[in-house]
């Protein structure tokens, strides 16, 4: 068959049955892999339905500009559709993303604008506010969004549910799938559930995300939200794709699980896929361990391709740097956190303290560092060492707020850190600060390290 241009080629991506990691496990296990759609992703399907809805709609006009805040993929999706139909594109993307994302975005002709991870969406710089600043600013162009334009769950509902259906003969009795944008989830789980109402749907979250615990209480807990390293899936907002009606569980994924499983993947079943895959099966799989019974027909999507990770989960250094490998000669901030026996309580100071107050609350605590806090979420630091050099230049300083002499906030680490890997961020870095599995935040510094090191 001959295809007039790649984007003909998207789509009717194979189904595969797990036969190792599944082990022990009831119940028949398939993947649907979609590194075969030709940008290596399933946001290949969204994209081109964001497209075409909008040329049909007359928002995006011919030599126009597609504008995305992406992950990378939904911009490789967007990038093939552009070269096809001659559009220009601009993306944004969170500097927590690999190299190799922004690397094969250039490769096929797109321009990629790095923004700040760790950043309220809200906030300016953020890669969301920063796509729709340039939205604004670039005539005859086109903002997809695809967190809130339902063409995004539009397209799974008319290809990948379809698709499933039709390759289990509908036998499927449990969909699962990161959740992210939430099209590929909630699009696919909308047509699965019109044609047996009795499908069970697992939505894979991970750590730092919002998702689970809105869909089980309702609330949206800022607290929730600390920044994570898995790509792909999870948010700090609640994007319209999302319909949490037809999510009816939630599992949360942690980012070495998640990485682990990616290469279980690719070791023991040959397939070489991305970070969310692994954050996927696993949580999958943790579901069908308590849930599935023989004759039940389990898929589980696997979004992209292992490529984008060459530098990350699938570089041994990198992974062993992260914590993610089993390393018995170093300890971890776990170990470090857990060393405090349950009596530890982090000193921080609010945005709006007076400087003076700040100060008297470091001598009494005896610490030289100390997290900002407003309502809640860390937004800086006081050191004393700057804010003695603060003060001796304007002695003023003592009676203004805190927000007026602060830096910028340590870092958040992994809880699994190994610690050459603080020790190294520590050679930059006044103090890192790590949030344990109960959500609390924990202050680590040089100290605590030599402490580490000689036990």
């Amino acid at each position: 068959m001959i295809y007039n241009s790649i984007i003909e080629t998207i789509g009717n991506t194979p189904m595969v049955r797990l036969n190792r990691i599944n082990k022990g496990i009831k119940g028949e296990i398939l993947v649907k892999v979609e590194y075969f759609n030709p940008g290596n992703s399933m946001k290949d399907r969204m994209a081109i339905k964001m497209v075409e809805d909008a040329e049909e709609a007359g928002i995006l006009k011919p030599g126009g500009t597609i504008i995305e805040g992406t992950s990378g993929n939904t911009g490789m999706g967007l990038a093939l559709a552009a070269i096809a139909k001659g559009y220009r594109c601009i993306f944004t993307m969170a500097d927590k993303q690999s190299k190799e994302k922004i690397d094969i975005l250039k490769a096929v002709g797109a321009e990629v604008v790095v923004c700040p991870t760790n950043v309220a969406p809200e906030d300016p710089r953020s890669y969301y506010s920063v796509a729709r600043r340039l939205n604004q600013e670039i005539p005859n162009s086109f903002y997809p969004n695809q967190y809130d334009n339902l063409s995004n769950s539009l397209a799974h509902y008319e290809t990948t549910g379809p698709e499933i259906w039709k390759d289990t003969e509908g036998r499927i009795t449990h969909y699962a799938a990161g959740v992210g944008t939430g099209g590929s989830m909630c699009g696919t789980a909308k047509y699965l559930k019109e044609q047996n109402p009795d499908i069970v749907t697992v939505g894979i979250d991970t750590y730092g995300s919002v998702f689970k615990k809105y869909k089980e209480t309702g609330v949206f807990d800022e607290d929730e939200i600390y920044p994570y390293l898995t790509e792909g899936i999870g948010e700090d907002i609640l994007p319209k794709n999302v319909d949490f009606s037809l999510i009816d569980h939630f599992i949360k994924v942690t980012d070495k699980d998640a990485a682990v499983m990616t290469r279980r993947l690719s070791r023991e079943e040959g397939l070489f896929v991305g970070w969310s895959c692994g954050s996927a099966v696993h949580g999958a799989l943790e579901y069908a361990k308590e849930n599935l019974k023989e004759g039940d027909v389990m898929v589980i999507i696997l979004p992209d391709h292992g490529t984008r990770y060459l530098g990350k989960i699938y570089n041994d250094d990198w992974m062993r740097n992260h914590g993610f490998l089993e390393d018995k000669s170093f300890g971890t901030a776990r170990d470090i956190i857990a060393s405090r026996n349950g009596s530890y309580r982090l000193v921080v100071s609010q945005k709006n303290d007076n400087v003076k107050d700040a100060i008297h609350l470091m001598n009494q605590k005896g610490v030289s560092q100390i997290p900002v806090v407003e309502d809640g979420q860390v937004v800086g630091s006081i050191t004393d060492s700057k804010l003695l050099s603060k003060i001796i230049e304007n002695p003023e300083l003592k009676d203004a707020k805190v927000s007026e002499v602060m830096e910028t906030s340590m870092k958040f680490v992994a809880l699994d850190s190994t610690l050459d890997v603080l020790s190294s961020m520590l050679e930059k870095e006044k103090a890192v600060l790590v949030r344990d599995d109960k959500h609390q935040i924990h202050i680590v510094t040089k100290h605590d390290l030599l402490e580490a090191m000689t036990k």
